[in-house]
């Protein structure tokens, strides 16, 4: 999807304030089936970003938590496989971006809970609460 509907698409999309290309030779699939992820991501309470080139897109979620997609799939790092000593990935097809969102959900909440931020972060995070003059 390129053109006008293109545009319109990303232009609902656009994360964080982050400016969507609408530029055809800028559109790739994968930045496209990324954004698609990002919005079902969007749409559990989860904020992400997307970012691209060479190709690929990535979808940033959390401190460990990246989805890379080609346009054909998602895929992401679920764990660690010491027996072997090397990473344990996921994948789900592009054309299921809902699906994939669900999965990575699940990682994104079981990270949340193991790795929670740091006291600084948590402290940015926190509305000010000191009283006003």
């Amino acid at each position: 999807m390129t053109g006008e509907d293109g545009a319109a698409l990303l232009e609902v999309m656009k994360p964080s304030g982050v400016p969507a290309y609408t530029d055809p030779g800028h559109d790739t699939v994968a930045r496209l089936h990324a954004e698609f992820l990002r919005q079902a991501l969007a749409q559990r309470g989860i904020e992400a970003d997307v970012h691209d080139g060479y190709g690929l897109a990535l979808v940033s979620v959390w401190v460990g938590l990246v989805v890379w997609c080609d346009g054909c799939r998602f895929w992401w790092r679920t764990g660690w496989d010491p027996r072997r000593k090397r990473a344990v990935y996921a994948w789900h097809p592009a054309l299921e971006p809902g699906r994939a969102a669900r999965r990575v959900a699940l990682r994104y909440a079981d990270l949340r809970a193991n790795h929670p931020l740091s006291r600084t972060i948590a402290e940015l995070a926190l509305p000010d609460t000191s009283p006003a003059e």
